[in-house]
């Protein structure tokens, strides 16, 4: 008999529908001043790079911390370095903006002129490999843990693991929850956290799976090591863990 197993991309919208609203009900004390939840201002975006999933999941799943203010937080796709996400990927939907937005940090969707380099470094990468967006989706895809963006009142990014205790529990809870349903919905043979942060969650999550875990260095420019050549360093590091 068929499969009716439903598809890997209704698998993840609904995955990423869930986190959404479970993520919405958190709330979290200064120094947290500012949160953007992108999967709700740039949903439609957000669905369009879940499409691009291949029908029978993926080899290989790159998971990333959360999104930073100039790429998953304008483009609503994880790393989302605006020229990639619009030119190479070809994401064209309408993003509008967070109900409370910083001045300095305001979402201007694909019309963002700054850079995310961590982004522009991971795509470029799987870009200079691949060539194409089928190419690379065909074996791989690409996630974050979390999918909120925090801020302090001065702008200053505040990442997941610099919460309170008792607010980083209530959000590894939804967090969690979603990345399982990544898991079960793409089955990959191999899980590469992108940085110790997505490996620890990795390795906290990922037990029941088949995916065997693999660790990349980050390539934000805050590393010295990914400042000194990070695309081949990650593709030495992938290659020698035989990912690639």
């Amino acid at each position: 008999m068929p499969s009716t197993r439903p598809q890997p991309a209704a698998l993840l919208l609904a995955a990423a529908d869930a986190l959404r609203r479970a993520v919405a009900r958190l709330r979290f004390r200064p120094p947290t001043a500012y949160v953007y939840n992108p999967l709700q201002y740039a949903w439609a975006a957000h669905e369009q790079y879940l499409r691009l999933v291949a029908p029978r999941g993926a080899r290989v799943l790159f998971l990333g911390m959360n999104p930073g203010p100039w790429g998953m937080a304008q483009t609503g796709v994880p790393f989302g370095h605006v020229p990639t996400v619009r030119d190479w990927l070809g994401i064209d939907a309408a993003i509008a903006k967070p109900p409370h937005e910083h001045p300095l940090r305001p979402i201007q969707g694909l019309a963002c002129p700054r850079s995310e380099v961590s982004g522009e470094r991971l795509w470029g990468l799987f870009r200079e490999r691949f060539g194409t967006p089928a190419a690379f989706f065909r074996e791989h895809f690409v996630v974050n843990y979390c999918p909120l963006v925090f801020m302090e009142s001065s702008g200053r990014n505040r990442t997941p693991d610099k919460l309170p205790r008792d607010e980083r529990q209530a959000l590894q809870v939804a967090c969690d929850a979603h990345l399982e349903a990544v898991l079960a919905a793409l089955r990959p043979a191999v899980a590469v956290g992108v940085g110790a942060f997505a490996e620890q969650c990795l390795q906290r999550v990922a037990a029941p799976s088949a995916a065997r875990i693999v660790r990349i260095a980050h390539p934000s420019p805050a590393s010295p090591v990914a400042n000194r050549g990070w695309a081949p360093l990650a593709a030495a590091e992938l290659a020698a863990a035989g990912v690639w």
